[in-house]
């Protein structure tokens, strides 16, 4: 089972590219991918109607208990044929109806495939988690294929309406899921329903597991997302909404009944959704002029009936709940194929407007006249095995005194009525020869008709085949309590007993309410309610609309303060209320351990109310790295060195940065903006200050279990065989999280080249050749040209001369030339020492690209190029790729992933050497700073300078690293 939903998948991606080659003809072979299923299912079934299931499993995550774990029971078994059986037949049919399609079709037919897969895989797993992921694939794919037609509005209103209501039935579903799989300890399904929780918020999950199956099977309130969703090719309406997707909701409700039918509110809720269901969408469906809205509408009522039947929770119940789920996806899907071809010959649906049609195709007025007669539960077919049994269900549990089984029995004897009145109308309207309408011709090819038939004539056979139908489902039935003392089978015939009478009334009563339709039509128009589902839809999605609009502006100002102030209030808000609710604080307070410390956190809270009232920007920057210095001298009294290290780097960086940027902005704070609310922005500031405050010495009391950090030093020496207990940590104890923090870092270095290069990110400005000190001269100083050999030998920095005369500083370039090499070599120590001692990679690349910083502060962008003439991109990627290498390459080796390996030995002159593995993930991170240090410099300092050198040509440049530049 697992191996088929990969090829469900990887068929899914082949498919749109052989459509290119095949068109039409794409669909017959992807239908040899559900055909293989259906046999696959079909060769299981003497190990599932034994009573063994076939589980396959394959853990993902031991720890959590998360596994790929399949079931193939009895129920997923029946369900398993129907989705791969219709769905290969619904593929053969798609070869003809688009066979004169091209666009779209490679992108329809990859979804579509798609969907069967997602569908196969619902009804297949064994794990809740796993289960609500192909609940929401499927809700994908539907709205990609409802909105196929994207040109059309009714298209995307109809795609969007669909995918929002099951969504969010989805997320209910998925949050009760959660709290029965928490409460049982397991997630495995067939366990829930074996061992149901009792735990006092079982039946809160058990009604949000409700919500997100009615609304997946549209029941009512949820209805109307159905028939606006007729607005797919009808090959889409055929599949899912007939015989797959919306049966996903009834399907859970089965599947959980024998565990939680006796749950509070499940049978209520059953009964009451699925009889209002049953009412409205007949009702609806008599009134209907297009012939998929009949269809709609009349599954809207047949789902009604299917939940009714599959989560009432008796035995009988079950039985002919199993059978309608048979019946209804053989006639329905029949039904919507038939119209599919009425619509593709003649190019209208609107029965008025048709006429004659069975006269000119009798094998398809034949066909439909075999679903409509199990459709409205007409004797042989097994549309009236399964209402039999239905009716003879709920007589028995009404007879035991139930009052749901009495409502549920009147229920569905009305929606019986209307389902054979609609299923008259259905046929007349399509099939009949009416006055004043001109006739119809349709001619349909065998591969057309060949589908449809196959599914009207498995209906009737399967009418005849209710015995074994019987044998089968019993095995879900029994998991069920009877009703009454008999035992109930499945069969064409019980003999004249009151459910017979009851179904023969039903029939006569349909033909009735059929008999008077046009009087019954004008009665609806004129009672037609004026506030329905779908209007109260369209009016939230307005007053949704309507409040983001107006709270967007009223929040959203274009004021970064306000923005800041908003988040604050909030933050000081909800930590105020958690610690006001806190009662446990730590026993002893101790303000420091060395009385230096209590002076450093002086300065520092100096520094910070001094940056905050500080009129300089360049001032409040050298405040702000004031107190980020005097928290790496707080780490190295508390023995962090490599904190303490890193800190200061990361202190200079951002120096450096806030430099690079202060270039185009004012040097007074408040030049065109000046500060207003000074004192509501200070008592903010206040407010969270002390909540941080009370928060850290909170978070030091709260603590009752030993953290994980204790058993650090000791892995990281026996697992890691480092002494550096950070550097371990971060490449590999918990190498993931630093394989999530590059990939961040690439997206920062991303995001600030994004925002610099509006042109095009020119990532080698300049290339390293036009860098040279010859080329530059040549093209921005052609009237002072010089011997470029002569000036290589006085220049320091290569390209230190094309900076202004007043710009260039001999005495830096001459202590950059000299310190470059060594911090460069100090760096690579800095990677490679960090195992055992501070550094490692970050401190490392951090240090190589503070020397690039010094070369490109002494001689601008063009020595920048120079001394690193790398792309920053490549560097970028190569890092993450080498990070994420040493990660993958464990699993080929059958080892976990960042699985380190030790090796050490003797060589000879360079004696005793260790290495471990880790150490190539470090080099990873290395390149990453690198690359990240080296594309800031390139777009906040390299392309600022080139982009204000092109605004003012003739004037000299004032910036650092900005050439002179002469006309």
């Amino acid at each position: 089972m697992l191996v088929l939903l990969a090829v469900f998948g990887i068929t899914a991606l082949l498919v749109p590219f052989l459509a290119r080659r095949l068109n039409s003809r794409v669909f017959l072979a992807s239908a040899l991918v559900p055909a293989a299923a259906f046999v696959h299912t079909v060769a299981q079934g003497p190990a599932v109607l034994a009573g063994d299931a076939v589980v396959e499993t394959v853990e993902w995550i031991p720890q959590l208990g998360l596994a790929f774990a399949t079931r193939l029971d009895v129920l997923s078994w029946v369900l398993t044929l129907i989705v791969t059986g219709v769905g290969a037949l619904v593929l053969v049919y798609c070869w003809r109806y688009f066979q004169h399609v091209t666009d779209g079709l490679p992108r329809f037919s990859g979804f579509l495939l798609a969907f069967a897969g997602s569908m196969y895989g619902l009804v297949v797993v064994d794990d809740v988690y796993l289960l609500y992921v192909m609940w929401e694939a499927t809700t994908v794919f539907s709205y990609l294929l409802v909105g196929h037609y994207s040109d059309r509005r009714a298209s995307r209103v109809a795609a969007l309406k669909a995918l929002l209501v099951t969504t969010l039935g989805g997320l209910a579903m998925l949050v009760g899921l959660v709290i029965l799989a928490v409460d049982a300890g397991t997630s495995r399904l067939s366990e829930l329903v074996a061992a149901p929780p009792n735990g006092p918020l079982v039946p809160l999950a058990v009604i949000l597991v409700l919500v997100g199956a009615v609304s997946k099977s549209a029941l009512v309130p949820f209805h109307f997302w159905l028939p606006g969703a007729m607005a797919a090719p009808t090959p889409v309406s055929a599949y899912l909404h007939a015989a797959a997707m919306v049966k996903a909701g009834v399907y859970l409700v089965a599947r959980l009944a024998p565990g939680f039918a006796d749950s509070p509110g499940w049978r209520e809720t059953i009964v009451v959704l699925g009889v209002l269901t049953m009412l409205v969408g007949g009702w609806r469906a008599i009134r209907e002029w297009d012939l998929k809205l009949v269809l709609a509408y009349g599954t809207v009522a047949q789902l009604g009936f299917l939940t009714l039947l599959a989560g009432y929770g008796t035995r009988e119940t079950m039985l002919a709940a199993l059978a309608l789920l048979v019946a209804h996806a053989l006639f329905k899907s029949t039904l919507f194929l038939v119209v599919g071809i009425i619509d593709h010959k003649l190019g209208t649906r609107d029965l008025r407007k048709l006429s004659g049609v069975g006269r000119s195709s009798k094998a398809l007025a034949t066909i439909s006249a075999l679903a409509v007669a199990s459709m409205a539960g007409l004797p042989p077919m097994v549309g009236f095995v399964a209402k039999e049994g239905a009716l003879t269900a709920f007589l028995d549990d009404a007879a035991t005194g139930r009052p749901w089984g009495a409502v549920a029995l009147v229920g569905i004897v009305a929606g019986s009525v209307l389902t054979v009145a609609y299923s008259l109308r259905f046929f007349w309207g399509a099939f009949w020869s009416k006055p004043g309408v001109e006739s119809s011709r349709v001619r349909a090819t065998v591969w057309f008709l060949g589908p449809p038939a196959v599914l009207a004539v498995a209906g009737l056979v399967a009418g005849f085949a209710a015995p074994l139908l019987d044998s089968a489902f019993a095995l879900v039935a029994d998991e069920l309590p009877a009703a009454a003392e008999k035992d109930y089978h499945l069969a064409l015939w019980h003999g004249f007993e009151t459910a017979l009478w009851l179904s023969i009334v039903t029939i006569a009563l349909g033909v009735g309410v059929f008999a008077v339709r046009h009087p019954l039509s004008s009665l609806q128009e004129r009672f037609a309610g004026r506030i329905t589902a779908d209007g109260v839809y369209a009016a939230t999605s307005r007053g949704v609309d309507r409040s983001a609009a107006r709270t967007t502006a009223f929040i959203q100002r274009g004021s970064l303060p306000v923005y800041l102030g908003v988040i604050l209030l909030v933050l000081v808000a909800a930590g105020g209320t958690a610690l006001a609710l806190s009662r446990r604080l730590p026993d002893d307070i101790r303000l420091w351990d060395y009385p230096a410390q209590a002076v450093i956190a002086v300065i520092m809270m100096v520094a910070a109310v001094a940056a905050a009232r500080s009129a300089k920007r360049f001032q409040a920057a050298v405040l702000v790295g004031v107190t980020g210095t005097g928290l790496a001298a707080l780490f190295a009294f508390h023995g962090a060195p490599d904190l303490a290290l890193t800190q200061v780097l990361v202190e200079i960086v951002t120096l450096v940065a806030f430099v690079l940027v202060l270039r185009v902005l004012p040097a007074q704070l408040g030049t065109k903006h000046g500060s207003v609310f000074k004192r509501g922005r200070a008592i903010i500031a206040g407010l969270v200050g002390t909540l941080m405050a009370l928060v850290a010495v909170v978070a030091v009391g709260i603590r009752t279990a030993e953290p994980v950090s204790v058993e650090y030093p000791r892995l990281a020496v026996e697992e890691g065989h480092g002494l550096n207990i950070v550097n371990v940590t971060l490449v590999d104890i918990r190498g993931w999280d630093t394989l999530g923090e590059l990939s961040v870092l690439i997206v920062a270095a991303t995001g600030i080249a994004s925002l610099l290069f509006v042109g095009g990110r020119q990532d080698d400005l300049p290339t390293a050749r036009e860098a040279r000190p010859d080329a530059v001269v040549d093209r921005v100083q052609p009237r002072r040209r010089r011997d470029a050999d002569n000036d290589d030998q006085r220049a320091w920095l290569l390209a230190g001369r094309t900076l202004a005369p007043r710009q260039r500083s001999i005495l830096l370039e001459v202590v950059v030339r000299l310190v470059f090499h060594a911090l460069v070599v100090l760096s690579v120590y800095l990677l490679f020492a960090g195992h055992n001692a501070p550094g490692g990679g970050f401190a490392g690349g951090l240090v190589a690209g503070l020397a690039l910083v010094a070369r490109y502060l002494a001689g601008g962008r063009h020595e920048l190029v120079i001394a690193a003439p790398a792309n920053a991109g490549k560097l970028l990627g190569l890092g993450l790729v080498i990070a994420g290498g040493t990660a993958a390459v464990p699993l080929l080796f059958g080892a976990d992933a960042l699985t380190s390996v030790y090796l050490s030995g003797d060589l000879p002159v360079l004696g005793h050497l260790s290495f471990t593995t880790s150490s190539i993930f470090d080099i990873g991170v290395y390149l990453v700073v690198v690359g990240l240090m080296l594309d800031v410099l390139r777009s906040l300092g390299g392309e600022i300078d080139r982009q204000q050198e092109e605004e003012v040509p003739s004037e000299v440049a004032t910036h650092p690293g900005q050439a002179e530049v002469t006309k």
